[in-house]
């Protein structure tokens, strides 16, 4: 059922996920050169440079066991980050997730609004059983949108990133189907329906 070559548009009412095009490379160059970015991603602190990124996001289209979608603010029509399913176990039907959000869409919803597009084109049209992500114990904005989504803590890798001349944290998590199903995406409000 899994078909990653498929490159979806997925909207929300505040964030639109589109495949990547030409055009973004200059807006990504700046969102991965920004500290915040590095800091709570754990990316390298390195200079990716326009042609790195033109060869890496013009390839991002023709990839059949991967989906990376560029985030978009409704609002300003502006790209903002990226959302990706990755490490993709076809037998498990599981896989990995990632996202980031460049300094122009944080504190607006537009990352768990992401996640929630995402996840949930990985489980209703992908067909996978499980998503799962690591994120840096520095990284409370992120873990909560994770958890607003339905990702549940599964443990940490203790000092697994090396950064900023110190070692971090990092914590595991996962969703799976079954949960999904449940509450798609909202477990706060499937746990107040349930309640009553």
């Amino acid at each position: 059922m899994s078909d990653f070559s498929v490159k979806p548009v997925l909207r929300g009412e505040r964030a639109l996920l589109r495949p990547f095009s030409k055009e973004d490379v200059p807006v990504l160059e700046r969102i991965l050169a920004d500290p915040e970015v590095i800091r709570l991603t754990g990316s390298p602190d390195e200079e990716f440079g326009p042609e790195r990124l033109r060869a890496w996001y013009g390839s991002r289209n023709d990839q059949s066991d991967r989906l990376d979608l560029a985030i978009v603010d409704r609002a300003s029509g502006e790209l903002v980050g990226e959302a990706v399913l990755n490490d993709w176990d076809e037998y498990n039907r599981s896989c990995n997730f990632r996202i980031l959000i460049g300094p122009d869409g944080r504190d607006r919803g537009l990352g768990t609004e992401a996640v929630r597009l995402i996840v949930g084109h990985g489980f209703e049209q992908l067909g996978l059983h499980r998503i799962s992500l690591c994120v840096l114990s520095h990284n409370p904005r992120a873990r909560r949108a994770y958890e607003k989504a339905g990702f549940v803590a599964e443990g940490v890798d203790r000092q697994s990133v090396w950064q900023s001349g110190e070692w971090i944290d990092e914590v595991r998590m996962a969703i799976l189907a079954p949960e999904w199903a449940a509450h798609r995406g909202h477990p706060d409000t499937a746990l107040s329906s349930t309640a009553r």
